[in-house]
């Protein structure tokens, strides 16, 4: 049984992308997210979050994932496998990644416009056991069932931009 979905998000995230439209299988990618930063608009849930029962964000402050190899899915939509490390514990995970794009767009740094600048858009998803990175806390609730199930859906919404060679 379940009751609802929560959805939390990430703001501090960081990361390095290489990426060639006309050859994206020879794409890499290094993402580093700031678990400390975890909001899903319920201050005590996000500290239980960040406790030691789930993300464990005192001993381990950053989800990373690496890249590993690009597959082909369609003209924009790719596979990529690569290393997904929560809590300290490295797993597989598999990326369904959509390339929406590139556009020009303005650039400010102090009240000045530094641009245009090149941006690239991407969305990705995936489904985790969170079971598989030791996050393994529940409890019954009075009805039946439990309070967290065992997977979590993620959705990455990612805007990448241009540096100069």
């Amino acid at each position: 049984m379940m009751v609802t979905y929560v959805r939390g998000h990430f703001k501090n995230v960081h990361g390095q992308l290489n990426f060639d439209p006309a050859n994206p299988k020879r794409s890499t990618v290094e993402i580093e997210i700031d678990a400390r930063g975890l909001w899903t608009g319920e201050a005590d849930r996000d500290a239980h979050l960040r406790s030691a029962d789930f993300l464990d964000v005192e001993h381990f402050p950053t989800i990373t994932f690496c890249s590993r190899e690009v597959t082909l899915l369609g003209d924009h939509d790719y596979s990529v496998l690569g290393d997904l490390t929560i809590r300290g514990v490295p797993r597989p995970c598999k990326l369904r990644v959509t390339y929406l794009g590139q556009w020009q767009t303005p650039w400010w740094e102090n009240g000045v416009d530094k641009g245009p600048k090149t941006r690239a858009g991407f969305m990705a998803t995936t489904m985790i056991n969170r079971h598989d990175f030791g996050a393994s806390w529940n409890a019954p609730l009075d009805r039946g069932g439990m309070v967290v199930g065992d997977f979590v859906e993620i959705t990455i919404d990612a805007e990448a931009i241009l540096e100069a060679a």
